[in-house]
């Protein structure tokens, strides 16, 4: 995830989850936050999507999903841990 602001505590900061690529082949996944993984999952399958790496745990943080859209570009939802 990309903030590019802090919350009302801090100061502007740019965090999250940039890398440099593994090889020249891999792709770019943004990631898009939503308030329910399963929620958002059946909505991808319902309008013909699919959901490629089901809901992961990571451990403290969150869950995430990668899918497919239906013009076969890939994306990833994110549910963090309340």
């Amino acid at each position: 995830m990309i903030s590019t602001s802090g919350d009302n505590n801090t100061k502007s900061h740019l965090g999250g989850g940039l890398m440099k690529r593994q090889n020249p082949q891999q792709p770019n996944l943004n990631y898009i936050d939503v308030s329910s993984i399963d929620e958002y999952s059946k909505k991808i399958n319902e309008l013909e999507g699919k959901v490629v790496l089901p809901k992961t745990e990571i451990p403290g943080y969150g869950f995430f999903v990668v899918c497919i859209d239906t013009e076969n570009n890939a994306f990833a939802l994110w549910e963090s841990k309340k």
